[in-house]
């Protein structure tokens, strides 16, 4: 914690976790590389989100109108916040921005971490809940839209950062009602992955937990966010959850009653120490009778890649952005259903163009005559690194046709 320079001496915070509204917390910022210090004060207007890791809360500054916010956590003096330095090391259109963060305490001396966010009003989550409350289904141009950038995020994030996001779901994506901008959020569960090395096997929320981790897999890779992503692309598709299990071991029988009864093969690449295979066998759901008949089948054939019981066999982040189910995404004259432009969706920095991958033609003709019950890895023809040599980012269309 001590490293933390550009925060200031811990600031008096009333009341720890009850940001009420009309409560205002100030604090400094600057001071490094010669940069003047200055007085920062943020009033909190209300609470958008509690848990057991604190509050989030949105609140304004007062020296220049901007609206944030401010995740407030307790913090063990003992140890540096793991999601203060995986925010630290992230920039991307997609990744929720951390402005800055400071600490504060309280009368009884408790020290809380304070990291101040860009503030986007919707979540995938709410927005998802009033299609349902309409007794709609969510229009597919904004399942595209969103799913897209979700994967977007992910690429960057296991690729450049080496993130592992660990607990995707609708409730921490966020979404810009005006722009339909998404950006991930929350990265309270988010670790840096380490060959060889163990990690808890119980995260991730259960609906979204992928089947490695409920067979107790502790050196899984960033597929798990996949196959999250995969749960979230079929909820936007269904309009409720694929796989609503009431327990942990239920969570693998809903599991289980589309995908079928996993083979040993599938159990070992998930969890090579699992020995337990006593399990029915069940047969696979048919992936085009999960969806409704009027399904896309390029939107049936992304969901099956992405929810394969193998780790290995799941398509990557980058590899469900170059999807035929996006191609809409790609027309020069894409816009939104009220006319406006889309968000930002291609401007990639040169390392992940380092790491794109495009379809090739051969792929999309066979795409038309797919058969979407067999599971097959989706690996899309690479660019030779000979080809980009030279090449300048703004050159680049990225994923466009």
């Amino acid at each position: 914690m001590a490293d933390d320079k550009e925060m200031s001496a811990p600031v008096m915070d009333g009341n720890g976790n009850d940001a009420v509204t009309g409560h205002i917390i100030s604090t400094t910022i600057g001071g490094k590389n010669g940069e003047p210090k200055q007085t920062v004060s943020y009033m909190a207007e209300r609470v958008v989100g509690t848990g057991s890791f604190g509050i989030v809360f949105q609140a304004k500054c007062l020296e220049n109108g901007e609206t944030v916010a401010i995740k407030k956590v307790l913090q063990d003096r003992r140890y540096k916040n793991r999601e203060l330095q995986l925010m630290r090391t992230m920039d991307h259109t997609n990744v929720v921005c951390l402005k800055h963060c400071f600490y504060s305490t309280t009368s009884t001396n408790e020290l809380f971490l304070n990291l101040v966010m860009e503030y986007v009003p919707e979540t995938m989550y709410r927005v998802l809940k009033h299609y349902s409350n309409m007794n709609h289904r969510m229009p597919l141009i904004y399942v595209k839209l969103y799913t897209y950038q979700v994967f977007r995020g992910l690429a960057y994030m296991h690729t450049v950062a080496g993130v592992c996001h660990r607990d995707l779901k609708p409730q921490n994506v966020l979404v810009d009602p005006l722009t339909h901008q998404v950006k991930i959020c929350d990265f309270g569960s988010a670790k840096v992955l380490v060959k060889g090395e163990a990690n808890i096997s119980y995260i991730c929320s259960r609906f979204y937990r992928a089947p490695e981790l409920i067979f107790g897999a502790t050196e899984y890779t960033t597929s798990i966010d996949i196959w999250s992503a995969g749960c979230v692309l079929a909820e936007l598709l269904l309009g409720q959850p694929l796989f609503p299990g009431e327990n942990a071991v239920d969570q693998l029988v809903e599991i289980i009653k589309v995908l079928g009864t996993p083979t040993r093969e599938e159990i070992r690449c998930m969890n090579p120490n699992y020995t337990d295979f006593r399990f029915p066998q069940i047969k696979a759901h048919p992936w085009h009778k999960v969806f409704h008949k009027r399904m896309p089948p390029e939107a049936i054939d992304l969901a099956s890649r992405l929810l394969q019981y193998s780790p290995s066999l799941r398509c990557t982040a980058l590899e469900a952005c170059a999807h035929p189910f996006f191609d809409e995404l790609r027309e020069p004259n894409a816009r939104l259903p009220n006319g406006r432009p889309l968000p930002p969706l291609f401007n990639f920095k040169q390392e992940a163009l380092n790491e794109v991958y495009w379809y090739s033609v051969e792929y999309k003709e066979a795409m038309q005559s797919l058969n979407l019950n067999e599971r097959k890895p989706f690996h899309p023809k690479p660019i030779s690194t000979e080809k980009r040599a030279g090449e300048k980012p703004g050159e680049w269309d990225s994923l466009r046709k």
